[in-house]
């Protein structure tokens, strides 16, 4: 099979093509025929080096977290799924080193989901790991029932879902995002859209979401308030009584499972900017690295 491989930390033109053998399903374990993954800012993170310390695996290595796909073979003890299954999946490459930027992936069957039918197969890996880090998130930061939600970074993929997430539960979200960014945020289900020229009023929120590395927006949180970050580099520093936390996203084929459900109902949308060829990875990754990027950036491992 086909993989985009990396053979030591540094720029995204070490990313190459190499011709790997096909993984064989062991116990518990689906081997998927991927259809798209996906690069996100942890790829970049790990490629460079950044995240070193945490990882336990060597070279060379395949990225990439996310995957839609279909089931070419179950492992002994698989009876969730069958051979021609639609499935998506959140490997977490970082600790496991099963990267997903590959034609085949071999993984535990209950890192998998059945995939969204209202969505094409291969946007579908738009969903895994930037889903569950906003819907684990929520449910750390646990606003009040009928309360008000600031989320920052509101139009990327993580705060994107959060705030549909947010404002399906009846939250009233106070969406933090760019300038030109207003009616994108509205058109996803915001109350209230703000950004750096129009700034969130101060105790405005009695929670705060924190997905863009701002943590100066706590002072939009209200005393007593709470806050949650998935940006462990610039976390927001507690002040007048709020309870600062961290969330960091975790595999959950069943939580997965709802996400889809969700997807299904309409009450997500999945938003995909722009489709890459495997050979190409490296440019997904100096694209995303630039931001601007309004959806995921996609990997076809078949171009």
């Amino acid at each position: 099979m086909r993989a985009s491989t990396l053979p030591r930390y540094g720029g995204p033109e070490l990313l190459t093509v190499a011709e790997l053998p096909r993984p064989t399903p062991g116990p518990g374990q689906i081997l998927v025929r991927v259809a798209a993954s996906a690069v996100n800012p942890v790829d970049l993170e790990v490629r460079s080096g950044a995240a070193a310390d945490n990882i336990g695996h060597g070279f060379p290595m395949i990225l990439g977290w996310d995957l839609s796909g279909v089931v070419e073979e179950c492992g002994p003890g698989v009876d969730r799924f069958a051979a021609g299954d639609r499935v998506v999946a959140m490997s977490a490459q970082m600790a496991t080193g099963v990267g997903t930027h590959a034609q085949y992936v071999a993984l535990d069957a209950g890192l998998a989901a059945t995939a969204p039918h209202t969505a094409e197969l291969p946007h579908a890996a738009a969903l895994p790991l930037a889903g569950l880090t906003a819907h684990q998130a929520l449910e750390r930061l646990a606003p009040p029932a009928g309360g008000t939600v600031l989320i920052t970074g509101a139009t990327g993929a993580v705060g994107g879902f959060a705030l549909q997430l947010a404002a399906s539960r009846g939250l009233k979200v106070l969406a933090f995002g760019r300038p030109d960014d207003a009616d994108r945020l509205y058109a996803l289900g915001a109350h209230e859209a703000y950004s750096g020229e129009n700034p969130v009023p101060p105790g405005a929120a009695d929670a705060l979401l924190e997905t863009a590395g701002l943590p100066a927006s706590i002072a939009g949180v209200r005393d007593g308030g709470r806050a949650v970050s998935i940006v462990p580099s610039a976390p927001p520093v507690a002040e007048r009584g709020i309870d600062v936390g961290m969330s960091f996203v975790e595999q959950d084929g069943q939580r997965l499972e709802v996400l889809c459900g969700l997807v299904n109902e309409g009450v997500l949308t999945l938003r995909v900017a722009a489709t890459f060829p495997l050979a190409e990875v490296g440019d997904a990754h100096r694209r995303l690295a630039a931001g601007g990027s309004r959806g995921k950036l996609l990997i076809s491992p078949w171009d």
